[in-house]
């Protein structure tokens, strides 16, 4: 079952267009980060404030079904908005092709993180320049398929 309520779409235009797109095309097209070759997915989460549907285009970074969520917003100081929703409500829906699917959402630390971490850097090594533009250890989410 995937998540149900109000959708708000995204304060950015390119991020409402990219899941606009993603969505209406079964993720045939606009599946790429604004472009380019790397892969994304459009994950579907609770807003930790308002409790309406979020929706945000994040890297494919995947191994075995299982996929991960780095919270780099692009290397700046503060944590992307969904970080905080991930936290308060970690079910969300992952969209990797033409239907979203559940997956709860769990923040990883320590040796784990690093593992996920390093599968991330591997995957689209640009995590690493983001990680260099701040202080902050960018957080990791591992999102795991919900099974009923």
């Amino acid at each position: 079952m995937t998540l149900q309520g109000e959708y708000e779409p995204s304060q950015w235009q390119w991020v409402r267009d990219q899941v606009e797109q993603y969505e209406k095309s079964g993720g045939r097209e606009a599946n790429t980060l604004r472009g380019s070759k790397d892969r994304i997915v459009v994950i579907t989460s609770v807003g930790s404030k308002s409790g309406k549907l979020r929706k945000n285009p994040v890297m494919r970074v995947e191994k075995d079904g299982v996929y991960v969520a780095v919270a780099s917003k692009g290397g700046a100081d503060e944590n992307p908005s969904w970080y905080a929703n991930f936290l308060a409500h970690p079910l969300v829906d992952l969209q990797d092709g033409p239907e979203p699917k559940p997956y709860k959402a769990r923040l990883v630390e320590g040796d784990e993180r690093s593992k996920w971490w390093a599968h991330a850097v591997a995957t689209w090594p640009t995590y690493a320049e983001y990680q260099e533009k701040t202080d902050r250890e960018i957080p990791v989410f591992v999102l795991e398929p919900v099974t009923d």
